[in-house]
């Protein structure tokens, strides 16, 4: 019996963000657990004031709840720490990303987030 993984999909505030949930949704049914979308936002940023970003987020939502995911917004200065708390609290085996746009590999959320998270969780990067 194959064991549940949880599957966790990180988003930015862009509406082209669908394609990563909806990837998302795919790796949820191949590995049986369940899909959080989860976006970080800058401490005192008001990302709800901005209405480009906040319709992003709405929709991006909106389509998390056409494919049974749970939408988290979390508010922190660090962004791979909250990442990494995330998986341990939800029991997340698999990430789903997008391509950094970083042009240092050093500064990478990905390369962050790799030498941060324990063996058992995988990341899956989507190009763009």
């Amino acid at each position: 019996m194959k064991n549940k993984k949880n599957v966790m999909v990180c988003v930015t505030q862009q509406v082209t963000c669908e394609r990563l949930i909806k990837i998302g949704a795919d790796y949820r049914g191949k590995d049986l657990g369940n899909l959080y979308v989860v976006h970080v936002a800058p401490e005192g940023v008001n990302f709800l004031g901005n209405s480009k970003e906040g319709e992003a987020l709405d929709y991006l939502f909106e389509i998390s709840k056409e494919v049974d995911a749970d939408m988290t917004v979390l508010r922190s200065s660090n962004v791979v720490k909250s990442i990494v708390d995330f998986c341990q609290k939800n029991n997340i085996g698999r990430i789903i990303l997008g391509e950094s746009l970083e042009t240092s590999s050093e500064n990478s959320v990905i390369t962050k987030l790799s030498k941060k998270l324990c063996k058992n969780v995988d990341i899956t990067v989507i190009p763009t």
